[in-house]
């Protein structure tokens, strides 16, 4: 197993996530793969090797995690659905003896892990954005995470499940904001850009509810770039999550329409000596209004490739040559709805 060159630390620049007091990374950590044993990551199963039990799984996590906390991630991003990501994280805290202050989590609640440890399952997540819900996995979340819990983010809010309009829990968020916990909002689907803007109007007290949102952005999908300069405007934190599209953005895409895709990125990639999924982290990285950038990594090579983005020197007319690769919001999202569990 590979480790991280020690002066990939000078290249993390700490920065404050938004207008928020919270310290983070340019990279972050998510743990979106690395918590349960099925994702729909392409090759997520060769990645945990099948070791599926859950002490192995947490070795492993906790592995990827100390290869992170060498190249000097210190942002980390989990959420109550993602199995035993949050106890993970925990366990691996507990174990440190420096730098403990410096940990930074930021979780998600409004989807109940259901997949009961299972590759497979019949639904692995429901999304319920309740009160009773939210009281719950708060509760769950401090319990393991205690005061290295930052940030709490609705998980993926939709115009469908209400929750924009949910009063009982916008206030109870509000509570939650007034005792220092900086609150954000997830998104996904075609209509990123719509609900983060009327998430943006919500107040309680004179004040933005919200401080934080997490979006779906990369090469493929970049509908809701303008929303995000306009948080970023507005003093949000902005965290960008599946930078390489579940895979699709990596060596491992085979889709027959992808090819001239791949070998535009492969070029540009060798250019600079990197990886495909370097390129694409650092496309994200460019934007002048992220904050961090979800690293998916399931495997120490894989987060040793993805932090070498930091490396590379993405110009404007490299992103022009990029252009080429964005994919209807309504394809991509459709695209990714038929991703395999694995």
């Amino acid at each position: 197993m590979r480790s991280l060159e020690k002066e990939k630390i000078r290249d993390m620049k700490e920065i404050n996530l938004g207008r928020s007091k919270i310290i983070v990374t340019p990279i972050g950590l998510g743990l979106a793969a690395l918590g349960r044993p099925g994702y729909i990551n392409l090759g997520h199963n060769e990645d945990i090797g099948e070791a599926y039990f859950q002490n192995q799984m947490e070795r492993h996590a906790h592995q990827v995690l100390d290869a992170a906390w060498e190249a000097g991630v210190r942002y980390f991003d989990a959420a109550r659905s993602y199995g035993r990501a949050e106890k993970f994280i925990s366990t691996w805290i507990a174990k440190r003896q420096e730098g403990l202050e410096e940990i930074i989590v930021g979780s998600k609640w409004g989807y109940i892990y259901t997949a009961d440890w299972q590759v497979k399952a019949e639904k692995h997540e429901i999304k319920e954005h309740s009160l009773p819900v939210l009281q719950q996995q708060i509760g769950e979340s401090h319990s393991l995470l205690g005061n290295h819990l930052k940030l709490y983010q609705i998980h993926s809010a939709t115009f469908e499940s209400g929750i924009l309009k949910n009063q009982p829990v916008l206030a109870e968020l509000a509570r939650l904001r007034d005792t220092g916990l900086l609150i954000g909002l997830s998104l996904s689907g075609p209509s990123q850009a719509e609900i983060l803007r009327t998430a943006m109007e919500i107040q309680f007290g004179g004040q933005p509810l919200f401080g934080s949102v997490q979006a779906t952005w990369n090469l493929l999908e970049t509908s809701v770039e303008p929303a995000l300069q306009e948080a970023s405007d507005a003093g949000m934190g902005v965290i960008v999550k599946e930078a390489l599209a579940n895979g699709r953005l990596t060596s491992r895409n085979k889709e027959t329409t992808f090819k001239k895709k791949k070998l535009l990125l492969r070029q540009i990639a060798d250019e600079h000596g990197a990886s495909i999924d370097a390129v694409a982290l650092a496309a994200a990285i460019s934007k002048p209004w992220s904050s961090v950038i979800l690293s998916g990594a399931s495997t120490v090579d894989q987060l040793s490739s993805n932090i070498r983005a930091l490396d590379i020197n993405y110009t404007p007319e490299v992103d022009e040559l990029l252009l080429s690769l964005s994919e209807p919001p309504e394809v991509y999202w459709e695209t990714r709805s038929h991703l395999p569990w694995n």
